[in-house]
């Protein structure tokens, strides 16, 4: 299947067409916490309104919804919702925003890194920053420094 304008390649599992390969990754993962009982259910898709429909000056201004990837209920009888991302567009930080107004069940933005599994996107992206600054670079001489190891 083709990728889109992020690299996200569509992925199909038991029928059902994900978005990416971390999207359907999770969902087979949620799959076996279902099984193996640490999760209770699941669901696909849960919508969220985020904004009613209205009309103004005779022009008519359609709803806006958000839904994301996973509901999960969790043995305990909590709900999260679930959204993987590789990356938070502009679009998607204003929804989340609106989501988190609107609404009390947790949002938790995951994403997919190869050596730490599903992670959360904040945590990620502190990390990564994090790693950028220690790591080593050239000066305008050819002389290594390692930025980021300042000074206590």
């Amino acid at each position: 299947m083709s990728a889109n304008k992020y690299g996200a390649r569509r992925t199909q599992v038991d029928g059902i067409t994900f978005d990416s390969r971390a999207e359907a990754k999770y969902y087979e993962q949620l799959k076996w916490l279902k099984v193996s009982k640490q999760i209770k259910d699941f669901k696909l898709q849960p919508r969220f309104l985020l904004q009613e429909a209205f009309k103004k000056n005779g022009k008519t201004f359609r709803k806006i919804e958000y839904i994301a990837d996973f509901e999960v209920h969790n043995l305990d009888g909590s709900i999260e919702i679930i959204d993987i991302k590789g990356i938070e567009t502009k679009e998607f930080a204003i929804k989340r925003k609106l989501y988190e107004r609107n609404y009390e069940i947790p949002l938790k933005i995951l994403a997919f890194d190869r050596a730490l599994g599903f992670i959360e996107l904040d945590k990620l992206k502190k990390l990564k920053r994090k790693a950028g600054k220690s790591t080593v670079k050239r000066g305008n001489r050819g002389r290594s420094a390692v930025v980021g190891a300042g000074r206590r």
